[in-house]
């Protein structure tokens, strides 16, 4: 365990149906660097990951839902992907004025897969240089952003990537955003 990330207190909002992987491995680089993570959701309890639209693993115990919580309680969010997790939260208008938060609050972000839809919701990408999973690409170029097909982009914090196989170099760049701190330029 390292301590590059001491100090910090990262939020993961997601709920059923998130991309395992996309959950637990940044949870566990993050938390290995050093920082305090919580699982925000919309309901106390416990949500369910998948992996190709299958569960898998056990249930993840929710530390607090997203009415308990405010942007300024931490330093950056992850949001992972999966399919029904995104578009479950993008319907939350609690969980989209979260996300926004960070944006107000000019915090890093990351974001993967087809979690971008919940940054389409919150209306912070008109403008933006982002990744995704190949199908979000018309919704980011529809709400003004430019989409490229990389494994990870880092515009001014907001830090996405394609799908579980570029994990690596999420987590890598998630974790030196997170230790910059605050960008002026990551805003809505």
């Amino acid at each position: 365990m390292s301590d590059e990330l001491k100090g910090k207190k990262i939020a993961f909002l997601a709920t059923n149906g998130f991309e395992y992987s996309e959950l637990t491995q940044p949870w566990d680089e993050i938390k290995a660097a050093g920082a305090d993570v919580e699982l925000i959701s919309l309901e106390s309890g416990k949500i369910q990951g998948e992996s190709g639209g299958e569960p898998k693993g056990d249930p993840k115990p929710v530390d607090k839902t997203v009415d308990q919580v405010s942007a300024g309680d931490y330093n950056a969010l992850v949001l992972p992907g999966g399919l029904a997790n995104p578009d479950t939260l993008r319907t939350n208008d609690k969980a989209v004025s979260f996300v926004r938060d960070f944006f107000a609050q000019h915090k890093p972000v990351g974001a993967i897969c087809h979690a971008p839809w919940v940054l389409i919701e919150a209306d912070v990408v008109n403008g933006r240089t982002l990744t995704s999973f190949p199908s979000v690409q018309t919704d980011l170029k529809n709400a003004g952003a430019t989409w490229v097909d990389r494994e990870v982009v880092c515009d001014e914090a907001l830090v996405t990537s394609r799908t579980p196989d570029d994990l690596d170099a999420f987590c890598a760049k998630m974790i030196e955003e997170i230790a910059e701190g605050k960008h002026e330029e990551q805003t809505t």
